[in-house]
This record gives structure tokens, C-alpha cells and sequence, in this order.
């Protein structure tokens, strides 16, 4: 019992009678003396316990306090309960009527010099003793015999009492002259010992006024085991000799004490103990009084009744049924394997009188013993108490015993206190029900960052919230864990929104964004919206909707028809989710834009556009011709076909009727030898009507004077200039251009670049302007090295990764006459040499070639890259390693121009 770990605080020295002080109560019950400690006495402090007999202290270790009849029990709280026999070592004993317990208490915290001592002083009254006691205390078996036999010379027995009998056989003192001489002990084979050799052994042997007590802890040599009507039960039996003036006598004495026949059930402890303690009984006998107690106190039937607790007898057993939970006991929480588990103590007491029908002798038989259920289980409730309208998660989880502390709770983003929980906005409580047990809440928002979402439909949000919550069980701090997912399901997403409107050249989207953000991929037609195309189409965003402005002729755009006054694009554009493959929005935005796709010129001369529509997706506009299959177009790309010719050619032909002439041709596919069969098109066929009206008869009023003219008119060859123009655009839509001031412009890799070349101060329709080749160089001289191909031969470079793109031209209140005007564009790159920037910036030239469209000419006159030649060598070739790398500056001082 030295340096138990009880619980208290600090107290004053006191000397204690029955009533209490300080935290600490003693009282009687029968033939024990009980000192009670409440835990506010007993946390975090260590206990020592010494008896006091006159002016020794004697410190009571475990197996002394065993040997002694001194026991303790103490709950995981601190509260603690000292029993002492009435008939123990170191009390006072007074004519077995009168007993005097005396301890000392130290406690301390950290070491003995912090030591804190309290005096325990307590008499009882006790005269109530059968002729044998016996005693089943938690750690030791005790009997005490009234009476003595004496046997005399003769061998004749007869009544003794000794009137030197209160010597008490303790450690350190014989009592071989006037006391108990030699003990033997049945196990069940004799062991006999002197008094000595037994105290040595763990045993006490005493003589009162009236009465030979002796005292045997559990599980010694000289004890043994025995089922006594199927209850496991410990006995020693000893005789004594006791040796006096007047000769010698002998008791025979034993003891039995259960070590089990407890029963469980979910709700009840049934506690048997045999009716007939063979034993301890020889020969028939009558229970005289039964009593049921609790902490060694007995209860009257009124109590029992109160608590659910039965005492009964049947043929073999005395069976005592304590329901679990009965307020005399306590619960106590346990995490084996991390689990939460509770047991149930109680300490129920079991008091008899028994009486053999041939004798007048009583045996009184009174046991303490402590139960403890098994581990029960117990799985915490979880309770969701969320109303997903509110966009909170609120859960609820009990219950735990009083000993259960929430230290923290693990959520999908790591572990959190519950103080940073509630830091956290999470709101953590504490809840404690009338029964003594408590649960904890939890509210978290759905928008917090712990919680998960993920979409299972469109419109649909699952919110999910995985806890561990983590729990120490108190006062061993002993750690296990409950885990727990929540979810909800709330139809609260709100899709993004697109609307689109349209001018004559271009189109508008605007995308305001949903509760969701920016979670989808954004294609424009078919192709995905990159960084790159959206620079390209003026993509904004402000955190709440971003815009794109088109041009309708963009090749993401689609033709659905066209007349000779407008065409009708569309453009498509999706949102979409790439994980679930789902559409959350799209914009099928279509409109008529002004185009005139036929001219017809007063000097003859017909004009036609023929546009590529969604109806042929297949069709190569290059593969058009007019009814004469040699009439083709003098520049085509991927979307458009342009065609020029003269009204009286390419099978163009002329109707009269009234006061007009109707010129009509047809652009339709020409079949020839040379297109592959996999190119042939499958799609509907294409004809496109071109018609143009003329006055046949007009007459126009004009005032003239006639002079006579003294020679011929004759025309003459002379010279004179054209002027070509090259601009960098600011964006696709060649609406605004940079100045002079603005050079060098700082454009970033792949970044593009927008030229426009541009025949000036010319009106002539059959005029049309070709780039022959365009290149780049590191130097303003256009014929310095290095150098990099951009347009060859009329087409783009095709040894180049990063393709130049013709764009076409349509005709706008600036360009009256597209022939006159070329449109292409780069992506910004660099000269690298050895993965080092030879300079940071670059110069574009071009050589364009002025072409008259009523000529059959070849080399560049057959129009901008009708007929690729792809990739060849080029005089302007220079450093064949040099390749795009770095950001650069673009710079332009002159912008220069070879005409042939």
C-alpha cells in the first residue's frame, strides 16, 4: 500500500474522529473500521499509510497491510476506502468491546519534502461476536474462535480462557511462553510452524481477551483451492496450539472465501455464493440472519428496494442481483485496440449467520467483494441533425462517460484542436446530460475548406465531411478514436450564362461565371479556347464574366449560306466538364453580316467570293471553278475562293430581256485527274450562281463644246509609281494598327503578330496585290544573315512548326478593293544560337509582286499560294541553326518593300 498513487490537495494536520474533515470521513460497520478519502483530497498526489500502535508508526506495505487486516480500494478518480479490522495487528483492542484505529496519512506530490500529513483516530463499539467470525476481505482470509480447549494431563478436554491471552503474536514479538506455541496448516497434507516461521510466511496468529484470530493472505503455500457447489473458492485451514501456564491447548480454525461465481448479463450482476460452506460445516445447519451491503455497510430491505437489488437463497446458492449502473458503483472507460469500451465496479458486501441444529455455536461469515463486468462495447451515436438548406453541417456524438475528453478532431485537411476548431468557426461543444454522461456538437459550413464537393449531376452538390474525432480517456490519458463521414446533397449549383449579340463585322460573348467559378473548358467551335486564341479574340475576365469579340470570318466561325448581299455566320461555343464530360452551358449565336460576293465593274469585268458552308464540310474551296474548269480562282485558302474574269469569258453567259443584259456563270467543284480519290467530296453538291445586270440602252445628258483638234490622240508608255504599305495590327480584326511612335513593340514568344500589306492609291479591280516571300532578320538590311522564311513562293514556310495563317479579306468601308490588300500572321519567336539569343529583336520584310488579273501570267500572278509548291531554298537562308526561343522586341524603322 506505501506509495500508492490517490488523489489531493494540500490540507492542514487533523485529527479525525467519525465525522468528516478535510476530505476524509471514517465511521464503523460491524467489525471493520472504514476511512473514506474523496478525490478533491486524492489527484495527482502519492499516498502512504502508516498504523499507529502507541508511539510506533508503522509503515504498512502491501503484504503487511494483508498480514495486519488492513486493505484499500481505490477508484480511478482518487476516491478511496481504507478498512481496517477491529481485530487487526495495531489496534487498540479493549476487552474485544472497544477498539482504537489510529493512522497517519502522508501525501505528497513530486517528493517527500512537499509532504502533507493528516492523524486518523477512530473508536468502535463492537460486541456482537459469534463464536466464530469469519472475514473475506479483498487481499487477505481472516477467522477469529471465541472459545479455547483446554487438554490436561489426563487428556481430558475442558472450557479455557486464558487470562493472558491479549498478547499479540506480531512480527517481532513470540508468543511461544504464554501464547500461541506452533500453527499446522492443511494444504490439504499437514505443514506445521512455529509462530515465528509463519509470520515470516505472511501469516497472522493473535490471541485476544476472548478470542484467537488468524490471518492468511490469498494465494500463499498453505493455502488451496476448492469448487465448493460449482464457486471457486480460496481455504487455508490451520490448528493452533496455544501453550499457557494450565497446559496446552488446541483450535482448529479455517476459512473459505470466494474467488468467483459471478454472473453477466447486459443488465444485471448475479453474485452466488454456496449456501452450504462445506468447508467450514460438518454437520446440519440453519441460516440465522442473511444481510446484503454495499462498501462494507449493510442496507435494510427499504434501501435494496430502492436501488433493484434482491438478496435470495436457493437449494445451493445465495444469489445476490445487482443491476449495472446501480448508483453505489461507478463506470469507467477503456480503448483496447482503440475502441471504446466501458466496465461497470461495484463492491457489494454478503453477511451470514449461520447455526448448526446440534450445537449452540453461530458461525458469522461476512465477505467484501469487489465486481468489474467485462469490457461491454460501446459504439458512440452519431447524430446528423443537418438541414441542408442552411448550408451547415450540424452533428451530434454520445455518449461518453464523465472520463472522456475530446482532444481533437481530424479533418480532411489535417488535425485540428478543438480550440483551433472553434478558432476555426467550426463550433465545438461540450454537452452534459442529467445522467451524468456527456456528447459533443459540431457545426461546420459547407463552404468551409474541409468539406468536399463533388458534383454526381449537373445542378447537384454532394458536400461531404470526414471527422476523426479524438478522445483521451482521463485520468490515464489513454487515446482512441471515432470516425465518421457526413454527406449532403443539395441541388445549388447555379450554371454559367452565355449571351451574344453581333455588329456588321463581328460577334460579342459574354460568359457570367456560376457558384461554381471557372470549372469547365470553354471551346470555341471545336477547338479548345487556349491562352493564345483567347489573346487573339480580346479575351477579358474580371473575376465575375469574361468577354471574347470575333470577327465573323475567324476560322472557329461557321457559314451557313450566304447571297450576293450578306453571308450568315455562327458561332458556336460550349462550356464544359472535363472530369464528367458534362455541357453546363453553350451559345449558338448566328447573324447576318453585310458581304457582297458578287461586283460587276462597268468595264466588264466580274468579281465573285465563294464561301465554304457548314452544309459541305468537305469541300476545298480551291477545288472550285467557274463553267470552264481552267477559269480558277485567283486566291483560295481553306474557307474562301476569289474569282475575277472578264463577263464575255470562262463560260459566262448573256440573256436580253427588256432594257437589260443578264451576264450568269457558275462556280461549282471541277472533278480532275489530280485530286486523289481519298480527297473526292462526298458532301452535297455545290453551285454557286453569279449574275450580273447591265443597262442595254441609256441615255445620259451631257454638255460639251466641240473644238477641232489639229492632231490624233496616241497613247504613250510612260513609268510611274505604286505604293505598298506593310502595318502591324494590333489584334485580328485589323481595325487599329500601330504608329511609328509605338516601334519597338514588345511581344512575348508565341505571342501573335497581325501584318497587313496593302496596295495604295489604286482603285483598279483587275489589279491584285501578291507577297511573294517574306522573311525575318536580325538586322534592319534586308539582305543580312541570318534569316528566316515566312512567306515562300507565295505560300507559308512549311518547314516552319509554327505556320504562318493567311486571313482573309473582305470588303469594308477601308478596303474597297480586296485584291489590293494581303493579310497574314506569325507567332513571335527568336534567333537562338547554341540556346543563347543571338539579338532581341527581329525585322520583317516582304517582296510583293502587283499582278493585272486579265492576264494568264504564271510564277507569282497565279495568285497567293493557289498552287503550294511547299518548303524549298531560299537566297535569304543564313544561319540554318538559328531557331525561336526567348521573348523578344519587335522592332520596325522602315518597313520595306521589293516590287518587280
Amino acid at each position: 500500500m506505501a506509495a500508492v498513487i490517490v488523489s489531493g490537495q494540500a490540507r492542514p494536520k487533523v485529527k479525525l474522529s467519525s465525522q468528516s474533515s478535510s476530505g476524509l470521513t471514517s465511521d464503523c460497520v460491524g467489525n471493520l473500521m472504514r476511512l473514506r478519502l474523496d478525490k478533491a483530497l486524492a489527484v495527482g498526489n502519492q499516498l502512504e499509510v502508516e498504523a499507529i500502535n502507541g508511539t510506533q508508526h508503522i509503515v504498512l506495505t502491501p503484504s503487511l497491510a494483508a498480514q495486519c487486516g488492513y486493505s484499500m480500494e481505490s477508484d480511478p478518480w482518487g476516491n478511496t476506502r481504507i478498512y481496517t479490522s477491529l481485530l487487526g495487528c495495531y489496534v487498540d483492542n479493549k476487552d474485544d468491546t472497544t477498539f482504537n484505529v489510529g493512522m497517519k496519512l502522508r501525501m505528497y506530490r513530486n517528493s517527500p519534502l512537499d509532504m502533507i500529513s493528516h492523524d486518523v483516530s477512530q473508536t468502535c463499539s463492537y460486541s456482537r461476536w459469534a463464536s466464530r467470525e469469519i472475514l473475506c476481505d479483498r487481499n487477505y482470509m481472516e477467522v477469529g474462535h471465541f472459545k479455547l480447549l483446554l487438554l490436561d494431563p489426563k487428556g481430558q478436554t475442558q472450557e479455557f480462557k486464558d487470562e493472558h491471552s491479549n498478547i499479540n503474536a506480531v512480527p517481532g514479538v513470540s508468543g511461544a511462553e504464554h501464547g500461541i506455541w506452533k500453527m499446522t496448516f492443511f494444504t490439504p497434507e499437514p505443514v506445521a510452524m512455529v509462530l515465528r516461521e509463519a509470520e515470516q510466511a505472511g501469516y497472522s496468529a493473535m490471541t485476544t481477551s476472548n478470542r484467537l484470530v488468524v490471518r492468511s493472505p490469498y494465494n500463499t503455500a498453505e493455502t488451496y483451492t476448492e469448487d465448493v457447489a460449482g464457486i471457486p473458492m480460496e481455504v487455508f485451514k490451520v490448528s493452533a496450539y496455544y501453550k499457557a501456564p494450565h497446559g496446552l491447548s488446541i483450535v482448529n480454525l479455517a476459512a473459505a472465501c470466494p474467488t468467483g461465481g459471478v454472473l453477466f448479463t447486459e443488465d444485471s450482476i448475479s453474485w452466488h455464493v454456496p449456501r452450504r460452506v462445506t468447508p467450514l460445516m460438518d454437520s446440519r445447519f440453519r441460516i440465522v440472519e442473511m444481510h446484503m451491503g454495499i462498501n462494507g455497510q449493510r442496507l435494510d430491505k427499504s434501501q435494496m428496494a430502492a436501488r433493484g437489488y434482491t438478496l435470495s437463497v436457493t437449494d445451493f446458492h445465495i444469489v445476490t442481483e445487482i443491476p449495472v449502473g446501480s448508483p453505489d458503483g461507478y463506470y469507467k472507460s477503456h480503448a483496447p485496440d482503440y475502441q471504446y469500451h466501458i466496465t461497470y465496479t461495484v463492491e457489494p458486501m454478503l453477511e451470514v449467520l449461520w447455526r448448526g441444529d446440534d450445537a449452540q455455536d453461530d458461525t458469522r461469515y461476512k465477505i467484501l467483494f469487489p465486481i468489474t463486468t467485462p469490457l461491454m462495447p460501446q459504439t458512440p451515436h452519431a447524430e446528423d441533425l443537418t438541414v441542408p438548406e442552411d448550408g451547415v453541417f450540424r452533428v451530434r456524438l454520445g455518449s461518453f462517460l464523465h472520463d472522456v475528453e475530446l482532444k481533437n478532431i481530424t479533418f480532411s485537411t489535417g488535425v485540428l484542436t478543438v480550440e483551433e476548431s472553434n478558432a476555426r468557426g467550426f463550433n465545438v461543444l461540450e454537452h452534459i446530460f442529467p445522467n451524468g454522461t456527456k456528447g459533443y456538437s459540431l457545426q461546420v459550413a459547407f463552404d468551409a475548406d474541409v468539406v468536399l464537393k463533388h458534383n454526381p449531376e449537373a445542378l447537384v452538390t454532394t458536400y461531404s465531411l470526414p471527422l476523426v474525432f479524438g478522445f483521451i480517456i482521463l485520468p490515464e490519458e489513454t487515446p482512441f478514436a471515432h470516425p465518421l463521414d457526413f454527406q449532403v446533397s443539395l441541388q445549388d449549383v447555379v450554371l454559367p450564362t452565355l449571351t451574344g449579340t453581333c455588329d456588321r463585322n463581328r460577334f460579342y460573348v459574354s460568359v457570367e461565371y456560376g457558384s461554381q467559378g471557372r470549372n469547365f473548358q470553354t471551346t470555341v467551335g471545336f477547338q479548345p479556347l487556349t491562352p493564345e486564341l483567347a489573346e487573339s479574340y480580346g479575351f477579358q475576365d474580371n473575376g465575375t464574366h469574361f468577354s471574347l469579340v470575333m470577327p465573323y470570318t475567324a476560322r472557329e466561325t461557321k457559314f451557313e449560306l450566304f447571297t450576293s448581299h450578306f453571308v450568315r455566320a455562327r458561332l458556336d461555343i460550349r462550356l464544359l466538364d472535363m472530369n464528367n464530360q458534362w455541357t453546363l452551358g453553350d451559345l449558338y449565336l448566328a447573324c447576318d453580316f453585310p458581304l457582297t460576293t458578287t461586283t460587276c465593274y462597268s468595264n466588264g469585268t466580274i468579281t465573285a467570293l465563294a464561301l465554304k458552308v457548314e452544309s459541305v464540310p468537305s469541300l476545298n474551296p480551291s477545288w472550285l471553278t467557274l463553267r470552264d474548269p481552267s477559269c480558277k480562282p485567283v486566291y483560295s485558302d481553306d474557307r474562301f475562293a476569289y474569282f475575277s474574269f472578264p463577263a464575255d469569258s470562262c463560260g459566262t453567259t448573256r440573256t436580253f430581256f427588256d432594257n437589260y443584259m443578264l451576264y450568269e456563270n457558275e462556280i461549282s467543284i471541277s472533278y480532275f485527274e489530280d485530286v486523289a480519290d481519298n480527297d473526292s467530296p462526298i458532301d452535297p453538291e455545290y453551285r454557286q450562281t453569279v449574275s450580273c445586270y447591265y443597262i442595254v440602252n441609256k441615255t445620259e445628258t451631257i454638255a460639251f463644246s466641240y473644238k477641232p483638234r489639229t492632231y490624233d490622240p496616241k497613247a504613250e508608255i510612260g513609268t510611274g509609281q505604286l505604293m505598298v504599305q506593310m502595318r502591324l495590327a494590333k489584334d485580328s480584326s485589323y481595325d487599329h494598327f500601330y504608329e511609328g511612335q509605338d516601334f519597338p513593340v514588345v511581344k512575348y514568344l508565341r505571342q501573335p503578330l497581325y501584318f497587313e500589306v496593302e496596295l495604295m492609291q489604286s482603285s483598279d479591280p483587275h489589279l491584285e496585290l501578291i507577297l511573294e516571300n517574306c522573311w525575318a532578320t536580325l538586322q534592319e538590311d534586308r539582305t543580312s544573315l541570318p534569316s528566316w522564311d515566312i512567306i515562300m513562293d507565295s505560300c507559308e514556310n512549311r518547314d516552319d512548326s509554327y505556320t504562318t495563317t493567311f486571313h482573309p479579306v473582305m470588303s469594308d468601308t477601308r478596303v474597297a478593293v480586296p485584291s489590293h490588300v494581303k493579310r497574314f500572321s506569325i507567332k513571335m519567336f527568336a534567333f537562338i544560337k547554341d540556346e543563347a539569343v543571338l539579338k532581341d529583336e527581329i525585322f520583317v520584310h516582304c517582296d510583293a509582286v502587283i499582278c493585272d488579273t486579265n492576264s494568264q501570267a504564271d510564277g507569282a500572278c497565279r495568285g497567293q499560294c493557289v498552287h503550294p509548291t511547299g518548303a524549298k531554298s531560299s537566297q535569304h537562308h543564313g544561319i540554318k541553326s538559328s531557331k525561336r526561343g526567348k521573348n523578344v522586341q519587335s522592332k520596325r524603322n522602315e518597313l520595306q518593300l521589293s516590287l518587280q
